[in-house]
């Protein structure tokens, strides 16, 4: 299988002080024609927001937004009424749909919130806007390969408006996860935390592979390892 890769290092960066931010495709004051989406995958923005930060209410539109979190706590709040607060192992899942105001705060006094901020353009325009959370069942906890968004919601996991298919990929302990890319779809591999080794790729935190060439594709940590998987049609 042929195989793109994005190194973290190479990603846009922004440091505001409250907010520290790394882009994988082109967004706000970066911008790199070469990156600017992968099939409908158009942002992955990994934050890291201080004690107290956070983004005030605004607006979106037709895009399909899921924040993954993997520190501390993210505070929701938006224009449908929805107010909650998301932890580590959960996702929060919204269609802007034909217009949403939200806000996402780090409720916290003393910790950071570290996140992974992921758009996908939907199928259509114009759909009625929605939230939603994602908290997986205790099978789910300790698979290390679990599907967390689809298009349909099958194996329990959450739904948008977009043929994708987002894996996590979690463990403790060395692994290898296998996955089967059919003929016409696109695989974005975005490592988190750990080593792993795809074909001959050396892979970092930070770090992505991806590839639009049907067949299988092992990924093998050398340790405790923390992924999303995207397949996209």
């Amino acid at each position: 299988m042929k195989l793109q890769t994005r190194r973290s290092a190479e990603r846009g960066h922004a440091d505001h002080g409250w907010l520290k931010t790394w882009h994988s495709f082109s967004f706000a004051d970066y911008y790199d024609p070469k990156h600017m989406g992968f099939r409908s995958l158009r942002v992955i923005n990994q934050d890291i927001i201080a004690p107290g930060g956070g983004f005030p209410p605004h607006g979106h539109r037709d895009m399909e937004i899921f924040s993954y979190v993997l520190e501390g706590t993210i505070e929701h709040r938006d224009s449908m009424g929805n107010h909650a607060q998301v932890k580590p192992g959960q996702i929060q899942v919204m269609s802007a749909g034909v217009g949403v105001k939200h806000s996402e705060f780090n409720p916290s006094a003393t910790d950071r919130l570290q996140i992974l901020q992921v758009w996908i353009q939907p199928d259509r325009a114009g759909l009625k806007p929605r939230y939603a959370e994602w908290t997986p069942t205790l099978p789910q906890l300790a698979a290390p390969k679990v599907l967390i968004i689809s298009n349909d919601g099958r194996e329990g996991s959450a739904h948008i408006s977009q043929d994708a298919d987002v894996y996590r990929v979690k463990s403790t302990k060395a692994l290898t996860v296998v996955h089967d890319l059919a003929k016409g779809r696109g695989l974005w591999f975005q490592l988190i935390a750990g080593e792993v080794t795809v074909g001959d790729v050396k892979l970092q935190p930070g770090d992505a592979v991806s590839s639009e060439e049907a067949g299988r594709c092992e990924f093998v940590s050398a340790g405790a390892v923390e992924a999303l998987l995207f397949d996209l049609a």
